[in-house]
């Protein structure tokens, strides 16, 4: 009885991953529904023309899986063409976006040898940073501003936004910095999270802040920096799990959503997008998208079905919402009902997604009508999941998970099968000794 018990028991194991994976499959495919697009019928000048040639395209930025450095951006139109590429070598690709001449602002993390790095980043080799503008159409750079850093991997750039003024800001979560740099290449504003958030400050002082850790430790993993209508910085502070809003004159925080270690809140989340008093965050480690009114921290709107680790989300004026789902390996468009009427599948390891032809900030709130609540039926299955995901992020890019995870899985069948055999056949000879 227990050996058919054992049998059944990895039986069952089988067939769960093997459902998964099928479902994976089909998840990861390639795919396109129609996507509503931007009518801007009134466009006067270049930055309404560019706007009505990409309206209703989406910029999608890829950061690839494991040791792979294969990171390229990709737009694609509502059907799921490929109309533009940009394959930098031996780099990722964090935030995309289109400026309003056309040309895209990419943040770009490129893995250089040793040899290729200056001294005092040259250990194991290091990352150069590179936030560049590309010319749409012949991929060339024409502005970019660089720097190095001691290691690869939580050392990456990840965001930069092209202001009015024409200067450009970034975070850099390898500093502990966020700053802004104009045409020529001049820091012209700079925040160090350590005279803000670190031991001693304000915010310490009420939110407790996670200890610093050294220059060269993934204290804050800063990922992302924008400009608000007020003319303040909103910043995501990953590993604090929080979204602030700081004052760029006297560089005070001056609102926070979420609190350090408060992971029903926020957890690890990336890519928040303020809206209308509201704020819109790919809340990642919790696997879900969320929406926070901003001056009272209340919850107005969710949505988790299905989805794993998403590192973006962005409100569309027609009241939809623009996911990243990462572990997906895929981008969808959910409506206010929460369905999924657009899906562009197969890319490894999305990052961030635009719609072209919307608005960076503003747009609709939720309402509490709209409210999706977790699903917390998922149990066994969501967790294979993300087992699955967590396991393509480590594996080296020229392994197939699932083509490894159907070999291991095999192998550990007939390790079992074997074992439990043999230990038939012990039983067997005994009873006849007898």
């Amino acid at each position: 009885m227990e050996r058919r018990s054992r049998m059944l028991a990895v039986c069952a194991l089988l067939l769960l991953v093997t459902a998964y994976l099928g479902l994976q499959a089909a998840l990861g495919a390639p795919a396109a529904a129609a996507a509503p697009a931007v009518n801007d019928s009134n466009a006067t000048n270049e930055t309404e023309t560019v706007r009505e040639q990409h309206a209703g395209n989406t910029l999608i930025g890829i950061q690839s899986y494991g040791d792979a450095y294969e990171g390229r951006a990709i737009e694609v139109t509502p059907d799921g063409e490929v109309v533009w590429e940009y394959t930098p070598d031996n780099s990722r690709v964090f935030d995309v976006e289109m400026l309003e001449n056309g040309n895209i602002l990419a943040s770009v993390a490129t893995k250089r040898p040793a040899s290729a790095c200056p001294d005092e980043f040259a250990k194991d080799g290091c990352v150069h940073n590179r936030v560049v503008e590309l010319d749409y159409e012949t991929k060339e750079e024409v502005w970019n501003h660089s720097w190095y850093d001691v290691y690869v991997h939580n050392h990456e750039v990840h965001d930069a936004d092209r202001l009015p003024s024409g200067e450009t800001a970034i975070i850099d979560m390898g500093n502990n910095r966020a700053f802004t740099v104009n045409q020529e290449g001049d820091i012209t504003w700079e925040w160090h999270a350590r005279e803000h958030l670190g031991e001693g400050t304000e915010f310490d002082e009420e939110y407790d802040s996670p200890a610093y850790t050294g220059p060269e430790k993934d204290w804050t993993h800063m990922n992302d920096i924008d400009l608000l209508r007020n003319g303040n910085f909103q910043m995501s502070i990953r590993n604090f799990d929080v979204v602030i809003e700081v004052n760029r004159t006297t560089k005070d925080v001056v609102n926070v959503v979420g609190e350090p270690g408060a992971h029903d809140d926020l957890y690890e989340q990336h890519n928040p997008m303020r809206l209308n008093g509201t704020v819109l965050v790919a809340d990642s480690e919790n696997d879900r998208v969320v929406e926070y009114d901003v001056e009272t921290g209340e919850k107005v709107w969710e949505y988790s079905q299905g989805i794993l680790w998403p590192r973006d989300a962005d409100r569309l004026e027609n009241g939809h919402t623009l996911v990243v789902d990462t572990f997906n390996n895929r981008v969808i468009e959910l409506n206010k009902e929460g369905e999924v009427v657009w899906q562009y599948g197969g890319v490894m390891m999305p990052y961030a997604a635009d719609r072209l032809g919307q608005p960076e900030e503003g747009g609709v709130d939720a309402t509490g009508e709209n409210l999706t609540s977790k699903v917390e039926g998922e149990g066994v299955e969501k967790q294979v999941g993300t087992y699955v995901a967590w396991a393509r992020f480590v594996f080296p890019g020229w392994v197939s998970f699932e083509e490894f995870a159907a070999a291991a899985l095999g192998a550990v069948l007939s390790l079992v099968l074997v074992f439990d055999l043999a230990l038939l056949g012990v039983s067997r000879a005994r009873a006849r000794a007898r």
